[in-house]
C-alpha cells in the first residue's frame, strides 16, 4: 500500500502552496483509505475518516463507486465504522449525485429490508441525476407491484425534488467590489496561461484578477459577513470573451457559498454585474452555478438640453453616473419585486436577471438540476399514466401571427422539443433544442469530465450526430502538464463516444487542429445547432453557441440544450472591394460601420448576427461569423447560396474523409454517419427539394445593418488602445483604426500568423507576399520574428500539394516537427519565420507568449491585457488585430507599414475576395 504515502505528500507538498489536499477521484486511493478506516489501529485512520467523508469527489468518478459501495456496507451492517452511522451514511449518499451513489440507493430500496428501503425511497426522492437504466430499474419494479417503487415514482411526478427545497430569500444583501473598469474578459478571471490547472480548482482560483483584489475581496467579506460579495465590471461588460466556466468557479469560489459540506472547493451562486451588463455566454454559465448576473446600467450617455448625446474631443459619448457602485457600496437584491435597491432607495429593475426560469436555477442550485429534473418528471408521469402537474415556470411561447422568421427563429423552430404542437415561435420564447454537433477543447476539457462525471453521464447521447474532443489549445508545447492531462483527457472522451484528437490508443496520429476548424467541417448541415466549450464556437454552417464546460457536458450527456431564441441584427453589404483590400478588412470594417451607423451602441451584443455573405466558402465565411465573438454576439448565422453551400459541403466532406482514412472513426462510425449526412443535404439542394436555409422576406429583425464596401480603402487594424485616459476604453474591440493612423512608423516587436481566424488562403497569402518581396527586394529580411501557424494539417497537406509548403519552408528559419515536440515553451525569438505545429498557439496565451511589453501585429482574435503578451516595466505590451498582409510585412519591416508600402506589396497576390449577391 503505497498509493496513501503518495498522497501524504502531496499533501505536503501543497501545504507549502498554501494549498489544502486535492480532492480525490481515484480508486486505488480511496480503496486504501478505506482499508485503512477498517484497521481501528492504523495511524492514519483519523485523516482517513476526514478524505473519505469530506475529501472525495462525487458522481461517476472511480473514486465515488468506492464510496459507495463502502456506505452501502455499513447501512447494511455488513462494516460498522462508528464515526459515519447508518443515517450518516445515507446523507452521504444523498450528496454523491448520481452515479455508482444512484445504484447503491436503488439497490437497497428495492432490497428485503423495508426500513432500509424506505430511509434509501426517501434519499432518492430528492435525487435528479438519473439515466436510463436507472429509471429502467424504477419501471420494471413500479411494473412488478413495489410499492416502494411506486411512491419514488410518484415523488418524481410531483416533482418533490425541487418543491421542497426552500425558497429563495426574498432579500438578498450584497457589497460590491469593483473588479476594473471597463470590460472584463475572462482571461481576468481565470487567464488563459494558467488552463492547466483549471481542473484542481483550489489551486486555479489563485490566479483569479490579483492576489490583492483576493485580499480586498476577503476583507470586505470580514467586514460584512452577512453579505455576498458582487464582482463588477465598472463602465464595462462582465465577461467578455469567452464563456469560461473556470472564471465563475473562481469567483463563485471567492464570493459564492459551498455546494455541498461535503465537496471541496465546489462553490455556487456567484453574483456578477456590469454597467453594460454579462457577455451572454459568461451569462449562461453564471446560470449553470445558480448565480445571478445585474446588468447595472450605473452609467449612461450624458444628452444637451435638446436631447442630443454630448461627445468628448475624440467624438466619444461622455457617461454620467445615474448611481455609484464603488466598492464597499451596500445594496439589496429583492427577489420579490425584482428591483435593486440602496437602503430604501430603488436603482434600477433587474427583473431580466430574475425571470421565473433563473429564479428556478436560483433555488435548485444550478440550471442543471432543473434540466434533469424535468426530465424525470416528464419520464414518472409517464410511466405512473398521469398528467404530470405544472411545478416549473412554463416556457415562454412567442409567436407573432403574420410575421415571417429569421434565420435563427427558422433553425430554433426545427430543432426545438417539449413545445406547443404547431405553435410558431419567435425571438424571446424559452426554448429546448435538440443540439446536433458538439466541441470539447482541451483547457476546458477536463472540467467538461469532471461535470460529465458529477451528472452521473457515461456514454454519449445517441441524438448527438457528432462530437469532437480537440488538442490543439495545448498543441505549442508538449510539456509536463500536457502530458500529464492531456491523455487522460483523451482516454475518458474517447470512451464516453466522442471523436478525439489523439488516440488513447496510439494507433492514430495525433491531430492539434484548431477546433473551429473541425467543427466547421464536422458540421453539415445549415440548419444545425452547435454547442462548443470556446467563444469561438460560431460556425459558418448552422447556428452555433460558445458554452461553458457544463452546458457541453450537459450537450453531450443529454443531446439538449435550453436558451431563448435570441434576437437578429441583419447584415448586408453593397459596392465592391478594392484589389487591394482583404476581407478581414471588411470583417474589422463592419464593426466600425455599425458603431458609427447606431451613435457608438453596439446592436449585436446579445445578439445573433445574420450575415448575408452566400458568395463565400465555408472557410472564408469563418473568418467573419469567428469574429462575431468579438463584435460580442450570441452567435452568428451565414445566409449562404445553393452553388456555394453545396462547394462547401464537398470540402467538409473530404476533410472527414481524410479523418475517417486515419482512423479517427468509432465503433458508431459517426464520421461516416456525417459524409452520408452530407450527400443527403447536397441531394436536397440539388433537387430544389430543400434549398439553402434563408430568413422569410417579412422576418422581423432588432436591426439591419448595410456595410458599404465601397468606402473600405486602407487595412483596418483593432487596437487595444492601451493607453487611453479613459481606462475603460482600452482593451476592447471595437477600436478600429486605418493603417495611415499610424503614419508608418510604429514599431512592430512580433508577427502572427494563425488561430481559428485564418484558412488556407492566408497561408498561401503569407508565401506569395515573401515571394513578391523577394523579387522586389532580391532577398527577405525579416526585422521582427514571424510566427505561422497552421490551423489543421489538412491545410498543410493541401498547401504541399500546391507547392505553397515549400515556398513556406525556404524563407523560414524554424519549422515544426511532431516527432520531436518542444517540450517548453519559446522565451526568446529571432528575427526569422517560425512555422509552428497547428493549433491555436500565441493567440491562446498559455504556453507560447511575446516577451513582455512587445507590440504585436496579429492575425488572432485576442487583444486583452497578457493574453498574447504581458506589460513590462518599461511598457504596455499590446496586441493589435489585421489581415496577414499587413502582418507579414509588419514583421518584414519590424514597423507597420504605410499605406504605399502595403499596396506595393500586395499587389498581383489574390487577397481574399467578397462580392455581394447583388454583385454578382
Amino acid at each position: 500500500m503505497n498509493t496513501y504515502s503518495e498522497y501524504i505528500k502531496e499533501i505536503d507538498e501543497r501545504k507549502e502552496q498554501g494549498l489544502h489536499p486535492k480532492p480525490i477521484d481515484g480508486a486505488e486511493l480511496l480503496r486504501e483509505i478505506i482499508a485503512q478506516i477498517k484497521d481501528s489501529e492504523h495511524p492514519h485512520r483519523a485523516d482517513s475518516i476526514h478524505h473519505f467523508i469530506y475529501n472525495t469527489l462525487p458522481g461517476t468518478t472511480s473514486a465515488a463507486g468506492e464510496k459507495a459501495i463502502f456506505l452501502k456496507e455499513i447501512i447494511l451492517g455488513e462494516s460498522v465504522v462508528a464515526e459515519i452511522s447508518p443515517v450518516f451514511a445515507f446523507e452521504l449518499l444523498s450528496h454523491m449525485k448520481g452515479g455508482p451513489s444512484i445504484e447503491v440507493l436503488l439497490d437497497l430500496a428495492l432490497g428485503n429490508d423495508e426500513s432500509i428501503a424506505k430511509q434509501a425511497a426517501e434519499v432518492l426522492k430528492t435525487q435528479v441525476f438519473l439515466y436510463d437504466a436507472d429509471t429502467d430499474r424504477l419501471k420494471e419494479a413500479y411494473n412488478s407491484g413495489n410499492p416502494i417503487a411506486k411512491a419514488i415514482l410518484e415523488s418524481y411526478a410531483k416533482a418533490e425534488f425541487f418543491t421542497k427545497l426552500p425558497e429563495v430569500p426574498e432579500e438578498i444583501k450584497i457589497v460590491t467590489y469593483i473588479a476594473a473598469e471597463g470590460d472584463i474578459s475572462t482571461d481576468l478571471l481565470s487567464p488563459g496561461n494558467q488552463a492547466h490547472s483549471r481542473s484542481d480548482r483550489e489551486l486555479h482560483g489563485k490566479c483569479m484578477i490579483t492576489p490583492q483584489a483576493q485580499e480586498e475581496i476577503r476583507a470586505l467579506q470580514k467586514q460584512h459577513p452577512d453579505k455576498s460579495v458582487m464582482l463588477i465590471a465598472e463602465k464595462g461588460t462582465m465577461g467578455v470573451g469567452s464563456s469560461r466556466m473556470s472564471g465563475v468557479n473562481n469567483v463563485a469560489l471567492w464570493t459564492g457559498k459551498q455546494a455541498s459540506p461535503y465537496v471541496p472547493f465546489v462553490n455556487i451562486a456567484p453574483i456578477v454585474g456590469g454597467t453594460n451588463g454579462i457577455s451572454p455566454i459568461f451569462l449562461t454559465t453564471v446560470d449553470v452555478t445558480g448565480g445571478i448576473g445585474l446588468d447595472l446600467k450605473n452609467w449612461m450617455k450624458k444628452v444637451d438640453a435638446d436631447g442630443n448625446v454630448v461627445r468628448n474631443e475624440n467624438g466619444d459619448p461622455v457617461l454620467e453616473e445615474v448611481y455609484s457602485v464603488a466598492t464597499g457600496t451596500v445594496l439589496t437584491i429583492n427577489t420579490k419585486t425584482k428591483k435593486l435597491y440602496n437602503g430604501d432607495t430603488e436603482l434600477i429593475d433587474i427583473s431580466k436577471a430574475l425571470t421565473p426560469q433563473k429564479m428556478e436555477f436560483i433555488r435548485a442550485g444550478g440550471s442543471y438540476a432543473i434540466v434533469f429534473g424535468k426530465k424525470i418528471q416528464t419520464i414518472a408521469a409517464k410511466t405512473l399514466g398521469v398528467e404530470a402537474p405544472v411545478v416549473f415556470a412554463p416556457s415562454k411561447e412567442i409567436s407573432h401571427e403574420g410575421q415571417g422568421l429569421t434565420a435563427v427563429e427558422k433553425i430554433f423552430n426545427r430543432n426545438a422539443v417539449g413545445v406547443t404542437p404547431g405553435k410558431v415561435l419567435h425571438a424571446g420564447s424559452d426554448v429546448r433544442v435538440e443540439v446536433n454537433i458538439v466541441g470539447s477543447q482541451d483547457t476546458t476539457g477536463l472540467m467538461t469530465a469532471q461535470e460529465l462525471e458529477s451528472m452521473a453521464a457515461t456514454v454519449i447521447s445517441p441524438i448527438v450526430d457528432g462530437a469532437y474532443q480537440s488538442g490543439c489549445h495545448t498543441a505549442s508545447v508538449w510539456d509536463k502538464k500536457a502530458q500529464a492531462n492531456i491523455p487522460k483527457l483523451m482516454k475518458f472522451m474517447n470512451d464516453f463516444g466522442v471523436i478525439t484528437a489523439r488516440d488513447p490508443k496510439g494507433t492514430y496520429h495525433s491531430m492539434t487542429d484548431v477546433i473551429h476548424k473541425v467543427l466547421n467541417d464536422i458540421t453539415i448541415d445549415e440548419w444545425a445547432i452547435i454547442i462548443g466549450g470556446d467563444s469561438h464556437t460560431r460556425m459558418s454552417k448552422g447556428v452555433a453557441f460558445g458554452a461553458d464546460s457544463g452546458t457541453v457536458a450537459l450537450a453531450l450527456a443529454t443531446g439538449e440544450a435550453s436558451m431563448p431564441i435570441p434576437e437578429s441584427v441583419k447584415v448586408t453589404f453593397k459596392g465592391s472591394m478594392k484589389e487591394h483590400m482583404d476581407f478581414r478588412d471588411v470583417v474589422h470594417a463592419t464593426q466600425l460601420q455599425m458603431l458609427q451607423q447606431f451613435d457608438g451602441e453596439n446592436v449585436f451584443q446579445g445578439r445573433i448576427i445574420e450575415v448575408h455573405i452566400g458568395t463565400l466558402l465555408a472557410d472564408q465565411a469563418f473568418t467573419f461569423t469567428d469574429w462575431t465573438a468579438e463584435m460580442k454576439a450570441k452567435a452568428s448565422i451565414c445566409i449562404s447560396q445553393d452553388d456555394t453551400l453545396i462547394e462547401s459541403l464537398e470540402i467538409a466532406k473530404s476533410r472527414i474523409q481524410i479523418m475517417i482514412d486515419k482512423g479517427m472513426d468509432n465503433k458508431n462510425q459517426v464520421l461516416q454517419g456525417l459524409i452520408n449526412k452530407a450527400n443527403k443535404r447536397i441531394a436536397e439542394i440539388k433537387s430544389g427539394e430543400k434549398p439553402a436555409l434563408t430568413p422569410d422576406a417579412n422576418a422581423k429583425y432588432y436591426a439591419e445593418v448595410v456595410i458599404d464596401l465601397d468606402i473600405i480603402d486602407e487595412p483596418m487594424i483593432a487596437d487595444p488602445d492601451v493607453n487611453n485616459a479613459d481606462v475603460s476604453k482600452r482593451y476592447t474591440h471595437d477600436t478600429i483604426r486605418e493603417l495611415s493612423y499610424y503614419g508608418g512608423d510604429k514599431k512592430v516587436d512580433l508577427g502572427f500568423v494563425g488561430s481559428c481566424m485564418v484558412h488556407k488562403d492566408d497561408l498561401k497569402i503569407v508565401s506569395q507576399m515573401l515571394k513578391n518581396i523577394e523579387k522586389q527586394k532580391g532577398k527577405v529580411e525579416f526585422n521582427a520574428p514571424l510566427v505561422v501557424a497552421a490551423p489543421t494539417y489538412n491545410i498543410i497537406d493541401e498547401l504541399k500539394t500546391e507547392g505553397d509548403w515549400e515556398l513556406l519552408q525556404k524563407y523560414s528559419g524554424f519549422e515544426f516537427s511532431d516527432l520531436f515536440p518542444k517540450s517548453t515553451a519559446r522565451t526568446e525569438y529571432e528575427n526569422i519565420m517560425y512555422l509552428e505545429r497547428p493549433g491555436c498557439n500565441l493567440c491562446m496565451g498559455n504556453q507560447e507568449k511575446a516577451a513582455k511589453g512587445d507590440t504585436v501585429m496579429a492575425t488572432s482574435t485576442r487583444l486583452f491585457q497578457g493574453r498574447v503578451v504581458e506589460d513590462s516595466e518599461r511598457k504596455k505590451g499590446e496586441s493589435l488585430l489585421a489581415s496577414t498582409p499587413v502582418v507579414v510585412l509588419s514583421a518584414i519591416l519590424g514597423r507597420i507599414p504605410s499605406v504605399e508600402e502595403y499596396k506595393a506589396a500586395v499587389e498581383g497576390i489574390n487577397l481574399t475576395k467578397f462580392k455581394p449577391i447583388a454583385a454578382n
